[in-house]
């Protein structure tokens, strides 16, 4: 038994967390002393003795009794593990993202790319010149645009406009449509694809 120093009341919630979990474990595996005694190399009495709360087992006992049950250490004292953040990040530089590049455009997917979805996020790059034409959607399909830097032209069928820094518009993808950059810097766009 190792001899209880520092905060009493600390050790005292610490040994009685263990000896409730020891306890569950063993009665929802339906294993008596002497099974979790072979299955671990503790002996029966320590065993009882923590169960009891009368023992405050060391590391290495932990760890064995622990290690029968499958868990790690922090499972067996009942810390729940840390849980997955809810952040997904893309990095800028990660070209599992970069849908395509060229002289003329690059295209960089912002949407998590394992999931099925409804609306799709990219950021565009169009050097000079260059321009992302594009073959009509799904019926009812829409683009939403929003230029963050140079000029653009978005054209939807037969209809065009012209659009400059912080302009947004919205259009029918579902025919013939396209971006363009006819001035002579790089422009950049963010594109939001909404499918019906």
């Amino acid at each position: 038994m190792r001899a209880r120093s520092g905060n009493p009341s600390a050790l005292d919630s610490s040994t009685d967390a263990i000896a409730d979990r020891l306890r569950k474990l063993r009665t929802e595996r339906g294993w008596s002393l002497e099974r979790l005694s072979a299955a671990c190399g503790v002996s029966k009495s320590m065993l009882s003795q923590i169960e009891r709360g009368q023992a405050n087992p060391t590391l290495a006992v932990a760890l064995k009794i622990a290690a029968a049950f499958g868990l790690t250490i922090g499972e067996l004292v009942g810390e729940s593990a840390p849980r997955a953040s809810p952040i997904e990040v893309i990095r800028a530089d990660d070209p599992a993202h970069h849908y395509r590049n060229d002289s003329d455009i690059r295209i960089r997917t912002l949407s998590p790319l394992h999931l099925e979805k409804d609306v799709e996020f990219y950021e565009v790059l169009l050097n000079p010149g260059g321009a992302l034409r594009s073959q009509p959607h799904f019926r009812g399909t829409r683009e939403f645009l929003t230029v963050e830097r140079g000029r653009v032209q978005v054209t939807s069928g037969e209809h065009a406009s012209e659009l400059g820094p912080g302009d947004s518009a919205n259009y029918p993808a579902d025919v013939v449509h396209a971006i363009e950059n006819p001035g002579r810097r790089e422009a950049v766009v963010f594109l939001v694809v909404r499918y019906p």
